[in-house]
């Protein structure tokens, strides 16, 4: 049975992460709300990934306190990786295995049950239009076709939430639009989506952003919220503005 998922999907209430006398993360505070398209941005260097880390349940931070879909960083990282769903920057399903090779493989790492896999499958294959295609190895996908896919497979556990590292990457501008539009139907069904991105553009997608600067939120608001703070017309003017007083890149 599914736990009821929270209100608030991810609270963190100043998390800190060191490694030796670097700090990687600074005393960082936010709450994401169920359903919500939460924009988590930063400069290489920022923290950003580390923050990620923590998030998905991969790091402990060194303090602070955080719980994401009701579960707390420290105590319960496993129960975090079953209620959340995760989708790299780099492509990261297997390109030596079929389209319905894949779906089962994952299908089974979440412990669907046969019968609603075979039923999930057929229908995903049918969305995405890869009726055609379901027998071929995923490598020879084209790149737009294998984002939109890592997406689906990252959400057919129905997590309660999804991370996505800088998911449109390399994409032509058609797919991204069509990527965000799955974005959408996803929150739309409840999903909170923790998405980071170097695209400004998509920054005005989200429902709130974050900017990192050095480890620590420099700015945390709607987009058009944060273009009136920084009086500018686009969240390239807003991104420019905090990111330049950065002191550290990685």
């Amino acid at each position: 049975m599914n736990m009821q998922l929270p209100y608030i999907a991810i609270k963190a209430e100043n998390i800190t992460k060191l490694f030796g006398d670097f700090t990687a993360v600074d005393h960082i505070s936010f709450e994401v709300k169920k359903g919500e398209i939460f924009g988590f941005l930063g400069a290489n260097g920022a923290g950003k990934t580390t923050a990620m880390r923590i998030f998905c349940g991969l790091s402990a931070p060194t303090s602070g306190h955080a719980t994401v879909a009701g579960f707390d960083v420290y105590k319960e990282a496993e129960n975090i990786k079953k209620n959340i769903g995760y989708m790299s920057q780099k492509f990261s399903l297997y390109g030596n295995l079929t389209v319905k090779e894949n779906l089962a493989f994952f299908g089974g790492i979440y412990r669907i049950p046969r019968p609603e896999l075979k039923r999930k499958g057929a229908e995903l294959i049918e969305k995405l239009g890869l009726q055609n295609e379901q027998n071929k190895l995923v490598s020879e996908l084209p790149l737009g076709w294998k984002q939109k896919l890592a997406f689906s497979v990252a959400i057919f556990h129905d997590p309660q939430i999804v991370f996505l590292d800088e998911p449109t990457g390399g994409v032509d501008p058609l797919t991204r639009r069509q990527f965000w539009s799955m974005i959408y139907d996803a929150s739309e069904r409840g999903i909170t989506v923790f998405v980071t991105t170097h695209y400004m553009d998509e920054a005005e997608y989200c429902d709130r952003v974050s900017i990192m600067v050095d480890g620590k939120i420099a700015a945390l608001d709607t987009p058009s919220n944060l273009k009136k703070q920084f009086i500018t017309k686009d969240m390239d003017g807003v991104f420019y503005e905090l990111a330049r007083g950065a002191k550290r890149t990685e």
